[in-house]
């Protein structure tokens, strides 16, 4: 899921992080355009230069570890301490969730009036609690938006979050990662022995609790000595890549994408060391580029980017395109070129109206405060003649000027012969 970022401004905030929200939650839509192009996942069909984008599960773990990244640079600066569990969690619960319910009744309606994803049952009232609830990954019900399974996910990671500060600050940070990590490894090892398939650690995805564990480490490294935060992070991130990388290609998207606990473990830690080079600005010119202001644009409703698209690719690939366009390129290439577009746009509505205001005030008072200084403004400027909006604007200082008949006529003012 893209994990938003905390609400307000922040006098710590790292630069490049929006950047990379932004893009991760492009890459999603570009994996899921992807996918009406060149269907059979998890076999992957289309030509060397497309591959790439088969891999839409790796913006996830990057939004897993960048989310552990960012909710742990306060504590960090606070030796792992938040200042309230209840202030962290109605903080969370008031930056996701007017955002998420209003996409879960917009994918609600896609699917019910427009256009539900082809071979899959539509979503009924189950669907509406089970998905309300956030409790999707666990309880199956058909489904409103196949991104929404990330954002459970990513709800259940912040109850976590309490547990792994306190390892962290009772014994290190280093010792909580290696904490989750060994029991999601022994999860994953003795798993098939107990029944757990690899359809099922894939669903459940213990192992993204061990890569938002190693975020809340990265952001350590923030408030670390010097000698941690000159170390060369964006060459370790490099080499952390390149094992990777390497599995991939030797195994195909095939394997791949069925073995994703693993090679998702093995994202983590190049992913920690690219986080903690953008947090130390390294190098300068790849943080200028993610600190652009098209990218840092993007990033701001990254997240209304990520909640929405899904039913407008789902709407448009398949009423519109798919069947009437040759499948493969053309098909790719004609979403794209209308897709990209057009689920930024709406993203960037949607954040206006769901998102960012409540980024920006954070409770129901200060937000009702606003809505009534709108509404005020409103008021006082909707319904007014045109002639006395403009003796509002410049002519209110001439006490002298008296309307005659046709001024009067057009205020609307009553004649007294």
């Amino acid at each position: 899921m893209v994990m938003p970022a905390p609400a307000g401004p922040h006098p710590g905030r790292v630069l490049g992080l929006d950047g990379l929200r932004g893009l991760a939650a492009l890459f999603v839509v570009m994996n899921h355009i992807f996918l009406r192009a060149w269907p059979g996942y998890p076999v992957d069909h289309a030509p060397l230069w497309a591959g790439e984008l088969a891999y839409g599960r790796f913006a996830v773990v990057v939004f897993i570890v960048l989310s552990g990244f960012s909710l742990g640079l306060g504590p960090a600066r606070s030796g792992w301490r938040l200042d309230s569990v209840a202030g962290f969690a109605h903080r969370r619960a008031w930056r996701i969730l007017p955002a998420y319910w209003a996409a879960l009744g917009f994918s609600l309606l896609m699917a019910w009036y427009v256009l539900a994803q082809p071979g899959t049952a539509a979503p009924d009232g189950r669907s509406v609690v089970v998905y309300g609830l956030l409790v999707q990954d666990a309880v199956p019900t058909a489904i409103p938006n196949r991104a929404f399974w990330s954002i459970a996910v990513e709800a259940q990671l912040y109850v976590l979050l309490p547990l792994l500060l306190l390892v962290a600050r009772r014994v290190s940070a280093i010792a909580m990662v290696v904490g989750v990590a060994t029991v999601v490894v022994v999860v994953g090892a003795l798993g098939p022995r107990a029944g757990l398939t690899s359809d099922a650690l894939t669903r459940y995805t213990p192992d993204l609790a061990v890569l938002f564990a190693t975020g809340v480490l990265a952001a350590g490294i923030t408030v670390a000595g010097d000698r941690t935060r000159s170390r060369p992070w964006a060459v370790i991130a490099l080499a952390a890549c390149v094992p990777v990388v390497t599995l991939i290609a030797i195994e195909g998207a095939t394997w791949t994408n069925t073995h994703l606990f693993w090679v998702d473990l093995a994202w983590g830690p190049a992913i920690a060391s690219l986080l903690a080079a953008v947090a130390t600005s390294q190098p300068r010119r790849l943080v200028r580029v993610l600190d652009s202001r098209p990218l840092r644009t993007l990033g701001s409703f990254s997240y209304s980017l990520y909640l929405t698209h899904a039913p407008i690719v789902i709407a448009v690939s398949y009423g519109l395109v798919v069947g009437r366009v040759r499948p493969g390129t053309p098909t790719f290439l004609v979403l794209t070129a209308v897709l990209v577009p057009t689920t930024v746009a709406f993203a960037r509505l949607f954040a206006a109206v769901f998102e960012l205001p409540f980024q920006r005030h954070r409770g129901w008072s200060p937000l009702r405060d606003v809505l009534r200084h709108h509404l005020r403004r409103l008021g006082r400027s909707g319904p007014q003649p045109a002639a006395l909006r403009e003796q509002r604007a410049g002519l209110v200082g001439l006490s002298h000027w008296t309307p005659g008949p046709v001024e009067r006529t057009r205020l609307g003012l009553r004649s007294h012969g």
